[in-house]
């Protein structure tokens, strides 16, 4: 299946365009998926890093009480880390720490994604060209093409981070437990 899907944002002029078609499509299934297990087994076995992160910027975008409607952008995914609320509800036994903890593991798998098809590294250099276009600008060593948004400074990390952490300890009532601190450190 992981195969098929990345064969199929490939094989458009678009892949951007493609993956968000597909995305669309697939989104409300990963709505249903009960398990976090599961969840995660689909999103981390995905070979499209683009098809990952359309997909999990829309998870984002679902959980948010007020969507942002830039585009992907690290400032987008700081947005996130602020605006959205606890994901899925529906292991009802589990702790909200560990509901915060699965937010977070996406939050990261998000940035790498990202990063991997902004950053280009190895055969998967400029994702959201098509597959014609990106053999010519490997041979032109071409720079990845950055966004505005995607400038930001480590006192916006820092200050975003330091609100995050209030909030998710005034909710939870506690100190962090040791998960979710290593996955903010990570984040960070």
């Amino acid at each position: 299946l992981q195969r098929m899907l990345s064969i199929a944002v490939e094989v458009d002029r678009s892949p951007t365009c493609s993956s968000r078609k597909i995305a669309d499509e697939i989104f409300p299934f990963i709505l249903n998926i009960p398990l976090r297990s599961q969840r995660e087994a689909l999103l981390n076995t995905m070979e499209s890093q683009l098809l990952r992160c359309r997909l999990l910027e829309l998870l984002f975008q679902h959980s948010c009480d007020v969507p942002s409607a830039s585009s992907m952008c690290l400032d987008k995914i700081l947005y996130f880390l602020r605006h959205c609320s606890v994901l899925l509800h529906f292991e009802d036994e589990t702790a909200t720490w560990q509901r915060w903890d699965e937010m977070l593991q996406y939050l990261n798998l998000l940035m790498m994604s990202y990063q991997r098809v902004i950053l280009a590294f190895s055969f998967a250099e400029h994702l959201r060209s098509s597959l014609s276009d990106r053999m010519d600008l490997m041979v032109q060593k071409a720079k990845p093409r950055l966004q505005e948004c995607d400038n930001i400074s480590h006192l916006d990390i820092q200050r975003k981070m330091e609100d995050f952490i209030g909030q998710m300890q005034k909710v939870l009532g506690q100190p962090l437990p040791p998960p979710i601190q290593e996955k903010l450190f990570m984040l960070q």
